[in-house]
């Protein structure tokens, strides 16, 4: 069952980069219930190992890519995130004083800040793009349009999987002219 999560992962992720066009420096969200992953209500059933194979098969990708992970914790630490230090010293984030835990963050947070170089945590993030493992709600750390995006994949195990990317905001009237490749 593992190993099939972190292919699922590993595949969803890779679409969606693709369809994204995420350039090196972006910053990808992921919001993951591993209890909804093995089918169990959000919550209820956290597991160190689902989360870990989810990890597994999305942070190598991104990685390889130089594009940055923003792990969204659940609604006990108010949806924080772990991110590397390196990103928020970058963009001059405020860091929050939180570690995540399996039931006050989440799993799969829990397992990102283990395995980041140097974690810690912030309050919010402006994202270029982001997957939602199980209905976690990440859209409020996405750029302001945000762009639907479906893959061959709908979901990672049992947990349902929404996607999206980001565009520029359309400024102007009707006399504005729109460059076609940020759409």
């Amino acid at each position: 069952m593992l190993k099939k999560i972190k292919e699922q992962a590993k595949t969803t992720v890779t679409e969606l980069l693709n369809v994204a066009k995420l350039e090196k420096g972006d910053i990808f969200v992921v919001g993951c219930s591993s209890s909804e992953v093995i089918g169990s209500k959000l919550g209820t059933a956290s597991s160190y190992d689902v989360a870990k194979a989810v990890f597994d098969g999305i942070y190598p990708v991104l990685k390889e890519r130089g594009i940055y992970i923003a792990s969204q914790c659940c609604e006990h630490i108010n949806r924080a995130l772990v991110i590397e230090r390196e990103l928020a010293d970058l963009l001059r984030l405020q860091r929050v004083n939180a570690i995540p835990q399996i039931k006050a963050g989440g799993s799969f947070s829990t397992v990102t800040y283990e395995s980041l170089e140097r974690p810690c945590m912030v309050e919010n993030i402006s994202a270029q793009a982001g997957m939602d493992i199980g209905g976690v709600l990440i859209g409020m750390h996405l750029q302001q349009t945000a762009v639907p995006v479906r893959l061959s994949l709908d979901h990672i195990g049992e947990a349902i999987l929404i996607c999206a990317r980001t565009r520029p905001k359309f400024v102007g009237g009707v006399r504005a002219v729109y460059d076609e490749s940020l759409l």
